[in-house]
This record gives C-alpha cells, structure tokens and sequence, in this order.
C-alpha cells in the first residue's frame, strides 16, 4: 500500500512540476490582445506593451527548449500592429529587451549562446523594423557562418528595404549605413551572403546600391580569373540585376554594361573551356547561367529574342557556343553587337588604348 501511496505521490508530483513548468513557458497575451483592439492606448496600455515584449524576449533568452522556440516568435510577431502609438512602443521595448538579450546570451556556454543569438536575429528578421538594425549590425563579422549569414539577411530584408525606400532623411542615413556595412563583407562574402547582398542592391533606391552591385560584380569577376569561382548559379541573379541598372543608369550606363558584359562573357567562357570544374553541379550551372541570362536580359537588351545559346547548350554544340559569343562580343578589331547597342566601357589596353570587347579568361592556374 506504501508503494502505491508512494508511485501516486511521485505521479502528482511530475503532474504538478510539469504544469509549473508549461505554466511558466507559456506567454500571457490576454493583456496584450486587449490592447490591440483599442484605437487609442493610454499610459497602461504601453506598459502592457512594454511588459510583453519583456516576458516573450526573455522567454526566447531563457528556454532550453528549443523546439519550441518558434511557437514563441511567432507570438510576438503576431503582436504587431500598424496603430501609431502601439507600433512605436512595440519597437522601442522589442529594440530595448532584444538588446538586452543579446548581452545576457553572451555569459551563456557557447552552444546556448550560439541558439539564442540565432533565434534573437530570427525574431529581428521577421520583425522588419528599421530601428533594430543596429541590432545585427554588430554580428556581421560573427566567427559562426550561421550568425553572419542572418545578420546579413536581417539588414537586407525585402520588406526592411520597402520601409527605407523613402525620401525621408532618416531613412537614407540608415540605407547608406547598412550599404557601406555591406561593402565592407563584399570581398570575404560566401555565395550565401552575396545573393542576398545583391537583391538588396537590386532592390534598393540610392546611388550606394549600384556601388555595392559593382563591387560584387567585381568580386565574382576576380574570382572566374583566378578559377576559384564557386556556385556558379548566383551569376544569374548578379547579371538580372545589373541588367535591371542599365536601362535606369543614366550617365553611368556604359560602366555598369561593362560589369555585365564582361561577367556573361566569363561564363560562356568558363562553360566552353570545360576545364577543372570546381563541382559536379558546375557545369549545369553555368548552362542555367548562360541560358537564363539570354533569355531575360540578351534579348532585350538587343531589342529581338535570342535563342541560340540555348540551342548550342541543348546540343553541347560548343562551336555554335564560340560563334554567338563573337557575335555578341566581338574581338579587339570587330566590336559585337553588345558593344554596338550599349557603348560599354570595358576598360583600356595596356597602351592606354579603350578596349571594344571584354578581357579574355586567362587560363586556368597550372597544377
């Protein structure tokens, strides 16, 4: 009879610790759905607000139950509203709790640490405030692959970029801040990090953007010469999105065309070679390249539909490759019809003279 009275008693007791437990896991919004239905807040309703953001922040800082991590983001995300003076107390406590979050992961062991800042930038992302930029801008040079690439994503984010696009003075400081941030990882950037970099450059309504587009342009240029290109499949999205300058660069359309011009022509070149493919998937990828790119930006460029390229793909017929890249491109004596319709800067010589088609691939380094 112990027994049982023994078992039952150990029964009611995990009972009791696991709704303490799930009771204190659990985020109260009772409150905080009162106040979104309101149209005017008083001073108790922002500390509702204030409070919320406190207990569910500290929630995401404190679980180890990380499974259940999302359930907890996306209750605060859910809390939002567009009502003015509910938005702007969200985004003063969520900036001053994730904030504090992020100090108190840092006296966390590593592998916690770790979850916690990834979640808190998660949150931050899907957040898409202006205000809390700051916020990962100081995780772009993290040690972890995974922290950088979403403090990358957390600054690029299409609909943070929508809320810069303004004319408003505030915003624009805050866009060529995070550009200059951006410039600054360009170089050292994994195919990851420079996709996303160059939707926001794509995306983005200031000078800086296009900056930032070249620069990366330049990067993957670099590194078809010296042969350590790698997925070759992000010179897709870099060539649609320097295409989509030239027909709104203005004076600095023969710059930008020449970025563009001479990237394709390093594809087509490097699919032609055939040579030491740096992956199984290379190959395919440059097809993809040259394929979508004729498609989607040749074409209209030239103002007619082209298809050769994807015929020469299609048969592997490299000859009928190598005669529409001369076509396009030219040589040092016969301009293309790239170098006819858009005046493309392709630099100069070494005799100082300006070049009329793009630099050939060297070749790849010796073994």
């Amino acid at each position: 009879m112990k027994v049982k009275r023994a078992i039952f008693a150990a029964l009611l007791l995990s009972v009791v610790l696991a709704t303490i437990l799930q009771s204190q896991a659990a985020i109260d919004t009772r409150q905080i759905d009162e106040v979104l239905k309101k149209q005017v807040l008083d001073s108790g309703d922002l500390q509702i607000i204030d409070e919320f953001l406190a207990e569910a922040v500290q929630e995401l800082v404190k679980t180890r139950d990380f499974t259940s991590i999302a359930k907890t983001r996306t209750i605060i995300l859910s809390r939002r509203s567009a009502q003015a003076q509910y938005a702007q107390q969200f985004s003063e406590s969520a900036h001053k709790y994730i904030s504090s979050g992020l100090t108190e992961a840092s006296e966390l062991p590593e592998e916690r640490q770790f979850k916690v800042v990834l979640n808190l930038l998660i949150l931050i992302d899907g957040l898409e405030d202006p205000r809390l930029t700051d916020l990962p801008m100081g995780r772009l040079k993290d040690k972890s692959k995974a922290i950088r690439y979403w403090a990358v994503r957390c600054i690029t984010n299409p609909g943070l970029i929508r809320k810069l696009n303004p004319t408003e003075a505030a915003n624009l400081r805050l866009a060529q801040r995070i550009t200059q941030q951006l410039k600054a990882l360009v170089d050292s950037g994994d195919h990851e990090i420079l996709a996303l970099m160059t939707e926001f450059a794509d995306q983005i309504k200031i000078p800086e953007g296009q900056d930032l587009l070249l620069q990366i342009a330049d990067t993957r240029i670099k590194r078809y010469e010296d042969w350590t290109v790698r997925y070759e499949l992000l010179d897709s999205a870099i060539l649609k999105s320097l295409f989509n300058k030239i027909t709104s660069a203005g004076l600095n359309k023969p710059t930008i065309a020449g970025r563009f011009a001479q990237l394709y022509y390093y594809a087509i070149q490097r699919y032609i070679s055939g040579q030491d493919f740096s992956t199984d998937n290379s190959k395919h990828y440059l097809a993809s390249v040259l394929v979508e790119t004729e498609e989607k930006c040749i074409g209209k460029l030239l103002g007619l539909p082209q298809s050769t390229i994807r015929r020469a793909v299609e048969r592997d017929d490299l000859s009928l490759l190598v005669q529409e890249r001369d076509r396009l491109f030219g040589d040092q004596t016969t301009a293309g019809q790239l170098q006819l319709k858009l005046n493309i800067d392709f630099g100069k010589d070494p005799s100082g003279k300006k070049r009329i088609a793009p630099f050939d691939l060297p070749d790849p380094p010796k073994k």
